[in-house]
């Protein structure tokens, strides 16, 4: 169990040791990734290579780029494990992938897609009586086809927006240790607000980049929605070694106690205390599937600590939350996202109940985006015509696209439509 345990902290800890490239020398031969999240995942989508002289023009069809994909923790299908990735353009650039008049670097476009798992440097694993996430070896040979040149030793990934978190978060609560992510706003002039994300059942472990790119949890620290809270807000994004439903025995779904609220509290009060430019005032907790179940879970300890709540996948059980329960929470705003064909976290089983229970208590700031299938709500994959899972309601809230009440109505704020977020920012504790 030692030697498993322990592979599994190399494995997590490999991506860290490599991250340090941005702005350093890049060598002939030698390749960078850049890795962008998406909303079904992370997926390498470039390729930086260095050359041996400076150019002015780079052509992608002069370049092939074949990836393995393995993993010492588990069997990776053959399918998956190796193929060529589609070089769709091309152009020259600095070190970091930024494109420049005329550079001795040139930076590979990748296709990348929701059912094109060559792309993925991350793969979904069982490890002993869990699945999880799990960071993979993930090999490239770029290859010139006029000069023959090829590039097959990595130096370094840049991964968008993940790489401005301070990754380093640990904090032990009673023999409890748990990881976590931190993005902190620059230039504040003011307190600003604490976004909380907490994660689903699949990005445990001790690596939190995993829990920002299992899925696109990251975004809350993008410009397009810090931009929503004045000058920026805090985004703490914690992470269970296991998973947050994790009970004594086994697991619950809110019909015994878990046995990681009562650190994962500790963690976020000594977080706001030891960055006192944060509002006491304005404190979001947000979470998917396991992480809703959380979120709710301290919402019902601590009602009177956050100021609003964003919820998605709800998997917390109805049945086990109590009209006292909801008479405790009723006062604190909250906003659901579901999508009605959920298979993991049934919506009639948890949230459907629940709001009707507390719009029947009186809540008055509580909604509920409820949608009858999840989409690909880009556009570049088939738009409505294209059908993820229908447990990840949660790329509605990433990608602040949840905007209405359960009768389609638009939720308003003081008369105007607003989404997701732009809701979560106007909303403040009173003192």
């Amino acid at each position: 169990m030692y030697k498993i345990i322990r592979l599994i902290i190399l494995v997590f800890l490999l991506p860290i040791s490599l991250l340090a490239a941005e702005n350093q020398p890049l060598s002939t031969g030698n390749y960078r990734l850049i890795i962008e999240g998406f909303d079904w995942g992370p997926q390498v989508n470039k390729v930086v290579i260095g050359l041996p002289q400076a150019t002015k023009e780079v052509n992608s069809t002069d370049y092939e780029v074949f990836v393995t994909r393995s993993s010492s923790l588990g069997e990776i299908p053959a399918a998956q494990s190796s193929g060529k990735r589609t070089v769709v353009y091309a152009y020259p650039s600095d070190e970091n992938g930024n494109r420049v008049e005329e550079g001795k670097h040139a930076t590979l476009v990748l296709a990348v897609s929701p059912i094109n798992p060559l792309g993925s440097a991350i793969q979904y694993l069982r490890m002993g009586n869990r699945s999880s996430n799990v960071w993979i070896d993930y090999g490239v040979t770029v290859v010139d086809t006029k000069s023959g040149s090829s590039w097959n030793e990595e130096d370094g990934r840049i991964r968008t927006v993940v790489d401005e978190f301070d990754l380093a978060g640990r904090f032990t609560h009673a023999g409890t240790t748990l990881s976590y992510a931190a993005f902190t706003p620059k230039n504040l002039t003011a307190k600003a607000p604490l976004i909380i994300w907490l994660h689903g059942g699949g990005e445990g472990g001790t690596d939190p980049t995993i829990a920002l790119m299992g899925n696109k949890a990251f975004n809350y620290a993008s410009t397009e929605i810090q931009t929503l809270f004045g000058e920026g807000a805090f985004v703490l994004v914690p992470q269970t070694p296991t998973f947050w439903m994790q009970a004594a025995e086994g697991n619950t779904r809110g019909q015994v106690n878990d046995v990681f609220n009562e650190a994962l509290f500790a963690l976020i009060q000594d977080y706001v205390k030891n960055n006192p430019a944060v509002d006491p005032t304005r404190i979001y907790i947000g979470g998917c599937s396991n992480g809703g179940y959380m979120s709710l879970k301290l919402i019902l300890e601590h009602p009177e600590y956050f100021a609003a709540g964003y919820i998605s996948a709800l998997a917390y059980s109805n049945e086990y939350v109590t009209d006292a329960m909801v008479q405790k929470i009723k006062n604190v705003p909250m906003w659901f996202v579901h999508s009605k064909d959920d298979q993991v976290t049934k919506p009639d089983e948890t949230v459907v109940p629940l709001y009707d229970r507390l719009k029947k208590a009186g809540a008055s700031n509580v909604h509920f985006s409820y949608y009858d299938h999840v989409v690909d709500v880009t556009g570049f994959y088939g738009g409505a015509d294209y059908r993820y899972n229908g447990h990840w309601s949660w790329i509605y809230s990433h990608a602040n696209l949840a905007r209405t009440e359960l009768d389609g109505s638009p939720v308003l704020l003081n008369g105007r439509p607003v989404t997701i977020m732009e809701w979560l920012a106007a909303q403040k504790k009173k003192k």
